[in-house]
């Protein structure tokens, strides 16, 4: 089993879809960051723009960003393409994780408290 009404298999949420609060498709989740001291997801990883995978962007959203809609059946989250185009972001042969100020960003972007 991969999944019960409160846990889900990581390879289950991968390519799940992302919606805005409109219904409208924004990206599809590309992988998971966990924490590795605490256990927690800390960010979905959303793949965005692009076609084929030529141009295609990768957008992390810190986890409490996103709401899962069992009626849309993907995950909801109260941004517009516009604010995801203005979003850090990186593309296939970048790797910004190395640096602490990255994620930093990312929590500033969208008004989240960083934590770690």
């Amino acid at each position: 089993m991969n999944e019960t009404d409160r846990l889900i298999a990581s390879d289950k949420v991968e390519g799940t879809a992302v919606y805005d609060r409109q219904g409208n498709s924004l990206g599809s989740v590309y992988n998971l960051m966990i924490d590795k001291v605490s256990g927690r997801v800390a960010y979905a990883v959303m793949s965005f723009g692009g076609f084929l995978g030529i141009g295609e962007r990768y957008h992390p959203l810190p986890w409490e960003k996103l709401t899962y809609d069992t009626g849309q059946g993907g995950y909801v989250v109260d941004l517009s393409r516009e604010q995801l185009e203005g979003a850090p972001s990186y593309g296939r042969d970048e790797t910004p994780w190395g640096d602490p100020a990255y994620g930093r960003g990312v929590h500033d972007y969208y008004g989240v408290p960083y934590l770690v």
